[in-house]
C-alpha cells in the first residue's frame, strides 16, 4: 500500500509539471510589454548591467518604482547577466518558479494532511487557473512568483519545525520568510497564515483541558503528530515573524510615498475604498468561478460605484462567514475538527488580500488578477476538502470526483493557454484589455501608444481621444495626443495639447521635454522659442537630477538654438557619455551627430 501511495505521489508531480508546461507553452512567443517591463528591466540600466558590485548595492539601497524588493531586482539582473534581453529566457524563469510553487504547494498540503488527491487538486487549480497568468506571463510580476516560492518554502520549513521543534529549524523559517519579504511586501500576512495552519491542518492549538491529540481528523496522517501549545504560546512563537512584517510594511509605505504611489485620503475618500474593497472580495471569487474578461488593468470606480453593489457584497461576505460559523457550532467536537478547513480557508482568503484590497490605495487599479495568486489557495482548499466530504457517502464518489476534477482542470488549462496569448505583445495585451473593460482610460492610452509605435496614427488618435473622453484630466493621453498631432505636422494643436497636459501635471518630465524640444528644434520660426526651450529643458533636467541622456540632449539643443554653443557642447558631451553608459547606442549616435553641429556653431533643426 505504501509503495502504491508513493507511485501516486510521483505520478502527481509528473502530471502537474506537464500540465503547467502545456498550459503556459504559448509564453515562449511572448515579448516584453510596455507595462512596467521597461521600468523594471528593458530600459533600466542598473538591471541591464547584470550582477555587479554596483548593481547589487543599488538593488538594496534604492526604492524600485515605489517598492523595495531587492531579491526580485537581483533575479531580473541575473536573467540579464545570463540571457541579455531575450524575452524567452526571462519568461521561462518565471514559469520555472511557477512550476516550483505548484510542486511545493502539493508537498506541503500532502505533508500536513496526509491526503494526496485533495492536495493534488488544490495544486492543479493553483497551477492552471487563468488568474495566475498575469503573475507568470508578465515579467514585471516576477516578484509575485518569486515571493510565492519563498512563501511555500517558509511553510515547508515551518511544517518540519512543527513536527520536531528546534532552534535550527525555526531559524530556517525566519530565513525563508526574510527572502519572501525581500521579493515582495505582500507576503507580510504569512505569520497570520502560519497561525491558521496551526489551527488546521496541523492542529497545534491546545483546546481547554485537552492534553493529547484524541480527535485527529480522519484525513490526517497517522504518522505525524504536531506538538500542541496554548494559543498564547503559538502567537508568541510568531512574534519574530510579525516584527519582520511590521518592519517591511514601514519600509514599503516610505517607498510608495517617495514615488507618490499612495493615494491621499482627499483624492480617494475612505468610504470609496471600503466600498471597492467589499466589491473586490466578491469579484475575485466570481473571477475564480468564471474566469472571463480578465484584464491587465481594472480602473477604479471612485465615486461611480452604485451603492447597492458594496451593500450586496457585504451581505454575501457576512452570509458566508455566518454559514461557516453555524456549520461548526452545530457539530460535535470530532466533526468540528474535520470542518476546520472551512474556517482556515476562508480566513486565508480574507486575510492575505488585506494588504492589496485597496484600504491603502496604491496605484489606480480597482483590483488586479495578480493579487489572487496566493489568497485564492484558501478557497481552493475549501472546494477540494468540501467536495471530498460532500461526496463521501456517494456510492460512485470516486468516479464523480475524478470526472468533475478532470473537466474543471481541462477547462482551466484551455483558458490559461488563451489568456497567455493576450500577453504576447503590447498590441494584443492592451487591445484585449480595452475590449473586455469599460471606460478604461489608462488602457485606451496604452493601446494608443502601442498603435502609434506601430505607425497606425489614426487609430492611436482614436484611442487617445477616448481616453480623454473618460478622464479629461489624464495628462498622459493628452501628452500622447500632442505627439500624434506633432507627427501629423499639426504643431499648433500639439503645443496646445502639451500645455494642457502641463496644466494637470506641471512637473511631468516627458511633457516638459516635448515642449522644450519643439521650441528648440522646429524649422518654422513661428513656433521656435529658444529662451523658453532653455527654461523648460533646464526644468526637466532638474527634475531628473541631470542624469537622463535624452533630457540632456534636449537641453543641449535648446542651448544651441539660443546661440549658447559652449554650453550646448558641454551638455551634449555629458548626454553622450550617459547614453553610452546606459548602452543606448541609437540615442548616442543621434547625440554625436548633433554634437558635430554645435562644434560648428550650428543649431539642430528638425526636418
Amino acid at each position: 500500500m505504501q509503495d502504491h501511495n508513493k507511485h501516486n505521489v510521483f505520478l502527481v508531480y509528473v502530471v502537474l509539471v506537464l500540465a503547467v508546461i502545456i498550459a503556459f507553452e504559448p509564453v515562449r512567443h511572448n515579448d516584453f510589454v510596455d507595462y512596467d517591463d521597461q521600468r523594471y528591466v528593458t530600459e533600466n540600466p542598473h538591471v541591464k548591467a547584470g550582477i555587479t558590485r554596483e548593481s547589487i548595492a543599488w538593488a538594496f539601497t534604492n526604492y524600485h518604482f515605489g517598492m523595495w524588493h531587492p531579491l526580485t531586482t537581483l533575479s531580473n539582473m541575473l536573467d540579464c547577466q545570463l540571457f541579455g534581453l531575450n524575452p524567452f529566457w526571462h519568461h521561462l524563469t518565471s514559469l520555472l518558479f511557477h512550476i516550483a510553487n505548484t510542486l511545493l504547494l502539493f508537498w506541503v498540503l500532502k505533508r500536513m494532511t496526509g491526503e494526496v488527491w485533495p492536495s493534488a487538486f488544490v495544486a492543479a487549480v493553483f497551477a492552471l487557473h487563468p488568474l495566475a497568468v498575469e503573475s507568470v506571463a508578465w515579467l514585471a510580476e516576477r516578484k509575485n512568483v518569486l515571493s510565492g516560492f519563498f512563501w511555500f518554502l517558509t511553510i515547508a520549513a515551518y511544517v518540519r519545525y512543527a513536527e520536531h521543534p528546534g532552534i535550527g529549524k525555526y531559524l530556517l523559517v525566519i530565513l525563508f520568510f526574510c527572502f519572501a519579504l525581500l521579493a515582495k511586501p505582500m507576503v507580510v500576512t504569512l505569520p497570520f497564515v502560519l497561525l491558521l495552519l496551526d489551527y488546521w491542518p496541523l492542529d497545534r492549538f491546545q483546546w481547554g483541558s485537552q492534553r493529547e491529540n484524541k480527535d485527529l481528523p480522519k484525513y490526517k496522517s497517522k504518522k505525524v503528530r504536531y506538538q500542541k501549545s496554548s494559543t498564547l504560546s503559538l502567537v508568541i512563537e510568531k512574534i519574530p515573524l510579525f516584527v519582520l512584517s511590521a518592519v517591511l510594511s514601514v519600509i514599503t509605505v516610505f517607498a510608495q510615498r517617495s514615488e507618490g504611489a499612495i493615494f491621499p485620503i482627499k483624492r480617494l475618500p475612505f468610504d470609496f475604498r471600503i466600498a471597492n474593497a467589499l466589491v473586490s472580495y466578491v469579484r475575485y471569487i466570481g473571477k475564480m468561478i468564471y474566469p472571463s474578461k480578465l484584464a491587465a488593468f481594472y480602473p477604479h470606480p471612485l465615486d461611480k460605484l452604485p451603492l447597492w453593489q458594496p451593500m450586496v457584497c457585504f451581505l454575501i461576505l457576512i452570509v458566508i462567514s455566518a454559514l461557516i460559523l453555524i456549520s461548526r457550532k452545530r457539530l460535535g467536537e470530532a466533526s468540528r475538527s474535520r470542518k476546520r478547513y472551512l474556517t482556515m480557508g476562508w480566513l486565508w482568503y480574507l486575510g492575505t488580500l488585506v494588504p492589496v484590497i485597496g484600504l491603502v490605495q496604491v496605484g489606480e487599479q480597482a483590483m488586479a488578477n495578480r493579487y489572487t495568486y496566493l489568497p485564492l489557495i484558501g478557497i481552493y482548499i475549501i472546494v477540494a476538502w468540501g467536495a471530498a466530504e460532500i461526496f463521501a457517502k456517494w456510492r460512485y464518489r470516486k468516479i464523480a470526483l475524478v470526472v468533475t476534477a478532470c473537466i474543471v482542470l481541462v477547462v482551466l488549462l484551455i483558458g490559461t493557454r488563451m489568456q497567455v496569448r493576450h500577453w504576447q505583445n503590447n498590441l494584443t495585451l492592451f487591445g484585449h484589455t480595452v475590449a473586455v473593460t469599460k471606460n478604461n482610460y489608462k488602457m485606451h492610452n496604452d493601446y494608443g501608444a502601442a498603435l502609434q509605435r506601430d505607425g497606425r496614427l489614426d487609430e492611436a488618435f482614436t484611442q487617445y481621444t477616448e481616453s480623454l473622453r473618460v478622464a479629461p484630466q489624464y495628462f498622459r493621453a493628452r501628452n500622447n495626443l500632442g505627439a500624434v498631432y506633432f507627427l501629423k505636422g499639426k504643431i499648433e494643436q500639439a503645443i496646445a495639447c502639451w500645455n494642457g497636459a502641463l496644466r494637470y501635471k506641471p512637473d511631468n518630465v516627458e511633457v516638459i521635454n516635448n515642449l522644450a524640444w519643439v521650441r528648440a528644434t522646429l524649422g518654422n520660426p513661428e513656433f521656435r522659442n529658444p529662451d523658453e526651450a532653455v527654461r523648460l529643458a533646464t526644468r526637466a533636467c532638474e527634475l531628473t537630477s541631470y542624469a537622463q541622456p535624452d533630457i540632456l540632449d534636449t537641453l543641449a539643443a535648446a542651448y544651441a538654438a539660443a546661440g549658447k554653443f559652449p554650453q550646448a557642447i558641454e551638455t551634449a558631451e555629458k548626454a553622450l557619455k550617459l547614453a553610452g553608459d546606459a548602452k543606448r547606442e541609437d540615442l548616442a549616435k543621434e547625440i554625436q551627430g548633433r554634437l558635430q553641429l554645435y562644434k560648428s556653431n550650428q543649431p539642430y533643426r528638425e526636418k
